[in-house]
């Protein structure tokens, strides 16, 4: 009778003593893991290295022509000989195109019917009409070929002065961006072969992108690669500044502490008892500073690991550097006196 009742209404006395174990082997837990890097928290040591530090802004764009010039015929007639291939680059003043006018056309047309003497005749006596590049630069675009027609409203050519990558800037990076800054672009198509360049315009109008302001930057290769090609998409990483061979902590093993970077230097030895030592700060990323000031290579400090329960009952001013307060277990919430 008595075993069956307590399988069904535990007695008080049972539930009490079930509490206790429970608050016991809490306790236990989170005494054993407080030093370490487990459940409970503790300090996690990190050397003071040197290093290179790189703060960059990222981008995406297009390859596409600075100035684009669309080339018409300066006559109708025929085409009869094209003398450069897409993807040439040419010069101002470049014969491109020899054509023969509407005229001259039906008079070779005539000619040929009579045989190859009066056909090398008028071919001599009537030249055609050349067709001359107006600027340098790379011929993009070559949709024609040799015998067709063309009018002086037809576009038989398409030209670029020099390939740019035009991207687009988030407003809140726009201040770190200036002419004459080394970018680095890579174009989806060629991921492993990246390309220098430059910055050579900043737009003065906005623009809206997915209810983003942004500002148009457009980056010149320094050199430009033979694979690139117009309207291939690009990622634009802009330096905004670098030292090479600096001090480095973690940006989060710094604490303020009256106005001064402070973070938790570890002893000599792992009997020592760490000190809280003032340093001076320079370049960050967010993820890593510069330490200037007051450590030097291989020195270590610690950082402050959290645990879950911790996170949860941590105010939002505590100092982690601060040891920890028992918590009462009488139940009061009595102040110091």
């Amino acid at each position: 009778m008595i075993k069956a009742t307590f399988g069904k209404h535990p007695q008080p006395f049972v539930l009490v003593f079930l509490m206790a174990v429970a608050l016991t082997a809490g306790c236990s837990s989170g005494k054993k893991n407080w030093g370490g890097s487990g459940a409970g928290g503790g300090f996690k040591p990190v050397v003071v290295v040197k290093d290179d530090l790189q703060i960059t802004v990222l981008a995406t764009g297009n390859v596409q022509p600075h100035n684009q010039l669309n080339i018409k015929p300066p006559i109708s007639g025929r085409i009869e000989k094209i003398m450069i291939k897409e993807g040439d680059y040419v010069k101002k003043g470049q014969t491109l195109v020899q054509l023969s006018s509407t005229e001259r056309a039906t008079l070779l047309d005539a000619a040929r019917s009579q045989g190859p003497d009066a056909l090398a005749h008028w071919e001599q006596l009537y030249q055609t009409s050349p067709l001359l590049s107006p600027e340098n630069g790379q011929i993009v675009y070559l949709p024609t070929v040799p015998g067709q027609i063309v009018s002086q409203s037809d576009n038989i050519m398409v030209m670029s002065d020099h390939l740019i990558v035009n991207t687009q800037v988030d407003e809140t990076d726009l201040a770190q961006i200036h002419m004459g800054q080394d970018a680095e672009i890579t174009l989806d198509a060629y991921p492993d072969q990246p390309v220098e360049g430059k910055v050579q315009r900043i737009s003065y109008q906005s623009t809206l992108v997915n209810n983003v302001t942004t500002y148009e930057v457009d980056v010149w290769p320094t050199k430009m690669p033979p694979f690139m090609r117009s309207g291939m998409t690009a990622n634009v990483v802009f330096t905004v500044s670098e030292k090479d061979n600096i001090l480095l902590i973690p940006s989060e093993a710094i604490q303020t502490q009256s106005g001064q970077s402070v973070v938790l230097k570890a002893g000599a030895t792992p009997k020592d008892k760490p000190q809280t030592v003032t340093i001076q700060t320079g370049l960050t990323d967010g993820k890593q500073t510069e330490v200037v000031a007051g450590l030097a290579e291989g020195d270590k400090i610690l950082i402050k690991t959290f645990s879950a329960g911790q996170l949860s009952a941590t105010g939002a001013g505590t100092n982690p550097f601060a040891p920890s307060r028992p918590t009462p277990r009488n139940g009061g919430g009595g102040g110091g006196r």
